[in-house]
């Protein structure tokens, strides 16, 4: 749930290097108070770590705020304030919360369910780097679920999640290819490569 990498100093000493973002290094370090704490187990510090650097803007934290209102880890459960923060990250191009917060729209969680909306937010996530929202979208697309049933661009989005290392878009790709004829895969595959110059 919590960056490993990110813990020990490395963020701060990342930004102290390069001179990047000074005036966030206190933010930053509250950030990496949270994930310490996080680590540990201690989500009620955790909480309250994350709400400095959230509030202060910081996306990472406004993520993982996110998800401990929705767990309930450290606060108390509260799905429209993990609506909220993961609305915040998203809207700064933050990959993860982008799929989460797709997913919240989906179901209905802190926001009414929206299933445009959370296509939306799941191919935002995707083109951002996420493979868990491109697999996402080509699922939806090869059942139909709350978008026109398209083999074709079901296609395009598990070769994009298999690009983004998605281990299952292998298996997907050949489920999908099987049912697919040879004017589809061509359509498919276009799509695939303009995606990636786009």
């Amino acid at each position: 749930m919590f960056p490993k990498n990110l813990v020990g100093g490395k963020i701060l000493a990342l930004f102290a290097a390069t001179g990047l973002g000074m005036p966030w290094l206190p933010v930053l370090a509250d950030y990496e108070d949270g994930v310490e704490a996080a680590l540990a187990g201690d989500y009620a510090l955790a909480y309250r770590e994350f709400l400095i650097a959230a509030e202060a803007g910081l996306d990472l934290a406004q993520y993982n705020l996110g998800i401990l209102y929705f767990t309930g880890q450290g606060v108390e459960q509260d799905y429209g304030e993990a609506f909220r923060w993961t609305e915040a990250a998203a809207l700064q191009g933050h990959a993860a919360a982008q799929l989460n917060l797709g997913s919240l729209y989906y179901f209905g969680n802190g926001v009414a369910e929206d299933r445009d909306q959370a296509v939306e937010w799941y191919a935002f996530a995707a083109r951002s780097g996420s493979a868990p929202a491109a697999n996402t979208l080509s699922i939806m697309y090869r059942d139909g679920d709350h978008v026109r049933r398209d083999l074709v661009l079901a296609h395009a989005w598990a070769a994009w999640a298999q690009r983004h290392g998605y281990p299952e878009a292998v298996a997907m790709l050949e489920e999908l290819e099987a049912d697919m004829s040879e004017q589809q895969l061509s359509e498919a595959r276009r799509t695939f490569a303009r995606w990636q110059i786009e």
